[in-house]
C-alpha cells in the first residue's frame, strides 16, 4: 500500500536572505510576518501531528520561507534539533529545507547531515542569467550548478524550484531550465507562475507598465508544455502555484497575475486534452471508454469534468476508468 505524504511546514519568513527578488514579499505570500521561536515551533510539529490519520504515512518536517542555510550555525541546531527528536522517535521519516544556492558550502551539508536532514531545494527559479539578473536574484545559474552537485555527492534528494514569467522569461528560457534541471539531478521540483505582490519591486514595476505578468492562457500553455518533460524525465513535480493564503485568497495582497487554486488541475486538463483530442475525429461511436492511471483519472477527465464533456459532444456514452498498471501518460480506448 502506498503511503500519504504530509509535510509540516515550519515557516521562517525572509531570515537571512541577503537580497530583496524583485517579486518576494515573503510575509504577504505566507501570512506569516514573524520568525518562530523554539517552543512555537515544538507546538506547530505537535498540533500537525495530532491531526493526521492513523494509517501509512510518510511525515517529514520542513523549514521554508527564507534562506535556512545562510541563519548562523547555532540557530539551523536548534531548529535542527528539535526536528532530529523528531526523527529518532520514528514520528516523522524525513526533514528537508529550503534555501538559495549560494549559501551552499561542503560545513553546512555536513551539519545538516548530522541532524539528519533528506532534502534540499534550491530557489533556483531559472538557469538563464539574464533573467536571474533582472529579477534581482543575487545569484548566477552557475552557483545552481555548484551547489547541486554538491548537494547530490553529500547523498541528499535535490529539489529544484523554478518560476515562470519572471523579467525577461520565455517560454524557449523556461524550457531551458526545465531542461538543466532534469540534468542537474533534481528528484522533485515546484513550479510557481509569478504573482506580482503587493509590497514588491515588481508591483511598482507593474503599476508603471514596466512589467507585465502572464495572463491565465499564457500560464496554461507554459505549464502544458513544462509539465510533460518533468514527467517524462522521472521528476517528480510537487507543487504547482503558491499556497491558498487568506491575502492571496481575497486580492488584498494580490496586485496582478494568474493566480489559482486548481492551476495545476488547470493545465494538466489541457496536457491531457492533447492527448485526447484524437478521439473526436472517432464516427458513428456509441460508447467511448478511457482507462488511464488513477492519479491521472482527475486530470483526463478535466478540471469541472470539461475533456470528458469535449468528448461528449461527439459520443453519447463517455467512460472514465482507473487501471494502476498503466503509467501516468499512457491510456488504453475501447469503443464501439
Amino acid at each position: 500500500m502506498n503511503s500519504k505524504h504530509y509535510t509540516i511546514p515550519i515557516f521562517i519568513p525572509q531570515l537571512a536572505c541577503p537580497f530583496q527578488c524583485v517579486f518576494c514579499n515573503q510575509e504577504k505570500i505566507t501570512s506569516r510576518g514573524h520568525i518562530p521561536g523554539i517552543p512555537e515551533t515544538r507546538d506547530t510539529i505537535e498540533e500537525y501531528l495530532s491531526s493526521f490519520p492513523k494509517g501509512n504515512k510518510h511525515v517529514e518536517i520542513g523549514f521554508f520561507g527564507g534562506n535556512f542555510t545562510g541563519i548562523p550555525f547555532n540557530d539551523q541546531e536548534n531548529y535542527l534539533r528539535i526536528a532530529k527528536s523528531y526523527l529518532e522517535k520514528g514520528l516523522i521519516q524525513g526533514i528537508r529545507l529550503s534555501t538559495r544556492p549560494d549559501y551552499i558550502d561542503e560545513p553546512g551539508l555536513h551539519l545538516l547531515k548530522k541532524y539528519g536532514v533528506t532534502t534540499i531545494e534550491l530557489g533556483a527559479q531559472s538557469m538563464d542569467d539574464d533573467v536571474l539578473i533582472q529579477s534581482a536574484r543575487g545569484h548566477t545559474a552557475e552557483d545552481i550548478k555548484k551547489a547541486s552537485r554538491l548537494i547530490i555527492s553529500a547523498g541528499f534528494r535535490l529539489g529544484l524550484q523554478m518560476m515562470i514569467g519572471l523579467p525577461g522569461d520565455t517560454l524557449e528560457k523556461s524550457v531551458f531550465t526545465v531542461r538543466k534541471i532534469i540534468g542537474l539531478g533534481a528528484v522533485e521540483t515546484r513550479i510557481y507562475p509569478v504573482l506580482v505582490i503587493r509590497g514588491t519591486k515588481m508591483a511598482e514595476w507593474y503599476e508603471e507598465g514596466k512589467y507585465q505578468p502572464l495572463s491565465m492562457d499564457e500560464t496554461i500553455t507554459w505549464l502544458k508544455t513544462i509539465l510533460p518533460l518533468f514527467e517524462g524525465a522521472g521528476v517528480e513535480v510537487t507543487r504547482v502555484g503558491l499556497h491558498s493564503s487568506e491575502g492571496l485568497l481575497s486580492g488584498k495582497e494580490l496586485v496582478a497575475g494568474p493566480f489559482h487554486p486548481s492551476i495545476r488541475e488547470l493545465a494538466m486538463t489541457e496536457v491531457w486534452w492533447d492527448r485526447l483530442n484524437i478521439l473526436t475525429a472517432f464516427e458513428d461511436i456509441n460508447e467511448l471508454k478511457i482507462t488511464v492511471h488513477p492519479a491521472q483519472y482527475n486530470f483526463a477527465v478535466g478540471y469541472y469534468g470539461k475533456n470528458k464533456k469535449r468528448l461528449s459532444e461527439n459520443v453519447k456514452n463517455v467512460r472514465f476508468l482507473k487501471d494502476k498498471t498503466l503509467k501516468n501518460s499512457e491510456y488504453n480506448v475501447d469503443y464501439r
